[in-house]
Order: structure tokens, then sequence, then C-alpha cells
């Protein structure tokens, strides 16, 4: 493969904090194997930057039907799978700030502790990952500065990365999250963690 497998994945949505626990559960590697790459809703600045890289969002609202369906869905399989969740109060969040800090963490390489930090506050504790304090205290338990966590959303450095992660997103075709790739083959959705495990096992890079 030219390219390792790829998860993209959001803070925002609890299908992907699902997902990736279970892949986590039933392959402590993953986090060492998969590429991780956030995906959110871009502002203004970043659309005019991905425009300028030949790049666009393909995410689509859902409707207010689908998402109550969706919710009453996730609030099933956080029972059968026997665990905890609090949802969160807030739900109008600007999430470039999470995501660009999970960036700023990973050039600090404790990506994946800052990762569990943050879905532990936002998913076990319903706590609201667009508070400045919020990011700090899960940059501080996962090692990371939590000043420049916080301050990544404005530094260029960082909105380059970002622009390169949802530039990533538009040429995989990403329109929705979980969404898993491995070479050609691409798995869409917490139901389909059985055939990217396949697909990675093809591939040989799990055994």
């Amino acid at each position: 493969m030219r390219k390792p497998p790829r998860l993209y994945f959001s803070f925002r949505s609890p299908r992907s904090w699902l997902a990736v626990r279970q892949l986590t559960e039933r392959w402590p590697d993953a986090p060492e194997a998969v590429t991780f790459v956030p995906h959110w809703v871009p502002d203004g600045a970043l659309r005019t930057s991905l425009a300028e890289a030949d790049a666009g969002f393909l995410d689509t609202p859902v409707s207010r039907a689908k998402h109550t369906y969706l919710l009453a869905g996730t609030d099933r399989l956080v029972r059968r799978f026997g665990y905890r969740m609090v949802w969160p109060a807030e739900v109008d969040v600007d999430w470039a700030g999470p995501h660009l800090a999970w960036l700023y963490a990973c050039e600090q390489q404790r990506g994946w502790q800052f990762y569990q930090a943050m879905v532990r506050a936002r998913w076990e504790r319903g706590e609201n990952l667009g508070d400045r304090a919020v990011v700090a205290a899960a940059a501080a338990e996962a090692g990371v500065d939590p000043v420049g966590a916080n301050a990544a959303a404005t530094d260029p450095a960082m909105r380059a990365l970002a622009v390169a992660a949802l530039a990533s997103a538009y040429q995989d075709d990403i329109f929705a999250v979980p969404y898993f790739v491995v070479g050609r083959h691409r798995f869409w959705g917490l139901d389909r963690l059985d055939g990217f495990l396949d697909a990675v096992r093809t591939a040989g890079v799990r055994g």
C-alpha cells in the first residue's frame, strides 16, 4: 500500500468515539498502525484555503428525523457495549479549536494521549470541548502544553496542517465519520469495523 490505513474521526461524533474505542479494544496497536485524521466542518477561512488547494468539503447536514434516529441508536449501542456515556449539553461548539489542538498534540508526539483525554471529557463526563479550560485540562492530562493547545486554532502552522487534513478527506471522498480507508477499500460507519479489520489483515498490516 502506498499509504497506511486511515481513520477519519471527529470529537463531535459519538459514533466516531464508539468506533475508535471498539477498534482499539479489538486491536490495541491500532493507534500506532493507523493514521488518525481529524474531520470537522471548516470555517470560512479554512474553506477558502481548501479551495485554493483545489479541495472542498463533502459533508452535508442531516435531517432532524435522521439526527433523532442516530441519537437513539447511539444510546442503544452504548448500552450494548456496556460503556458509560454522558451526553454533552453544549451543541454549538467551534470544532476547529479542539481538532487543531489535537494536531498540536500530534506535533508534540502526544496525539493519542490527547485524543483519549478529550473523549473522556466529552463522552464520559459531558464536558464542553469548546471551553478553553476543558481543552487545557485535557492537554495537561496528556502531557501537552495547555497554552500551545489552545493557541493552535490561530497558529498559521497548525492551520496549514488543518487544511492538509481536510484536503485529505476530500481526496478520499469522506462525507461522514467514522470512516476507514485501507488502500482502495472504504468503510463508513461503526458497523463496518469488521470489514476494516479484515482489510488490514489482508493488507498485512495486522496479523
